[in-house]
Formats: structure tokens, C-alpha cells, sequence
């Protein structure tokens, strides 16, 4: 699967860069030449909610998703895990019904042929990263709850504190080379 996650941050990559010139460019076309490109907005929109719906499962797979855990922290690690193993099963379950939602919804965006408003293309072309985006996030989480049913080390939310503490001691171990 490393393929796979190697194609999520090229993906990923590719999508903030192609924001950043995009706007970069109106921005100079505007301010410089008085001339603003129609279909500029339009298109960052689509880059950003792309990035948005990939991203999501890239931040599951990475850890990076922040949220409330001193309740996990206090029942201990047994219970704990049992707690992540029942919120992951619910994550998939979640990311499972929108990913048939999404379709629903693109499917009827596709049936009635609609295109975007400033680009010639058809409006379930950009669209189509709603049930993509979810499957791929139900796929991660499936994976964590994997992880934590085997008992490997699977997990749900990053540890910011132990984030905070790792980056102080690489960043003192650069300063000292």
C-alpha cells in the first residue's frame, strides 16, 4: 500500500501548489495587467475541495487529526483501546454512509448534465471526490480499527504533547549541529 500513500502526498502536493499558482496568477493578472482569468476562482474551489476530501484520510493515516482524549487517557489502556476499537468501527460506518450518499448525490449531478459555471466542464467531474474522498477515509479507518482489534499500534488522534516534545528535541539536536 505504499503506492498508495505515495500517490496521496504527490496528490496532495499537486493540489496546494496548483491553488497557490492559480491565485498567485490572478493576483498578478489583476493588479498587474487588469485582467482577471474567469475560470481562476472557480478552479482554486475545486483544487481546495479536493484537498480537503484527500486530505482527510491523509490526516487519519498520518495521526494527525486532533481531538478530545483525556476520557481515553483515564480509563487506561485496556478500555482505552477497546473505546478506540468501538470509535473507529463508527468512523467506518460514518465514512461508509456518506461515500453511498456522495454517490447518490453524484449520480444525480450527473443525470441532470449540468456544467460548472465558469469552466466547460460537467459539474460531477470535480464532484466526484465526495463518495472518492469518503471511501478513501472508511478505507483508513478500517485500517486503524485493523491495527487496534490485532493489537498493533494503531490509534485515532495524534498526541499533540508528544508531537510538541519530539519536534523541541529534533530542533535542539539541529541547533547543536
Amino acid at each position: 500500500m505504499r503506492w498508495l500513500e505515495k500517490l496521496e502526498e504527490h496528490f496532495l502536493s499537486v493540489m496546494l501548489a496548483g491553488m497557490t499558482l492559480i491565485t498567485f496568477g490572478q493576483v498578478v493578472a489583476r493588479y498587474v495587467f487588469n485582467y482577471s482569468f474567469t475560470w481562476a476562482m472557480e478552479l482554486t474551489g475545486v483544487f481546495s475541495a479536493w484537498l480537503i476530501f484527500i486530505g482527510m484520510s491523509y490526516g487519519v493515516r498520518v495521526g494527525a487529526h486532533i481531538g478530545i482524549d483525556i476520557l481515553v487517557r483515564a480509563v487506561g489502556p485496556k478500555l482505552g483501546r477497546v473505546m478506540g476499537i468501538i470509535a473507529s468501527a463508527l468512523c467506518v460506518v460514518y465514512a461508509l454512509i456518506l461515500t453511498f450518499g456522495g454517490w447518490q448525490y453524484l449520480s444525480k449531478i450527473y443525470s441532470v448534465g449540468i456544467l460548472m459555471q465558469d469552466m466547460p466542464i460537467p459539474q460531477w467531474v470535480p464532484r466526484i471526490v465526495l463518495p472518492l474522498g469518503f471511501a478513501l477515509l472508511a478505507f483508513r479507518f478500517l485500517g486503524v480499527f485493523w491495527k487496534l482489534v490485532t493489537g498493533r499500534e494503531g490509534h485515532l488522534l495524534g498526541d499533540e504533547a508528544e508531537d510538541a516534545l519530539k519536534m523541541r528535541d529534533e530542533f535542539e539536536e539541529e541547533a547543536e549541529a
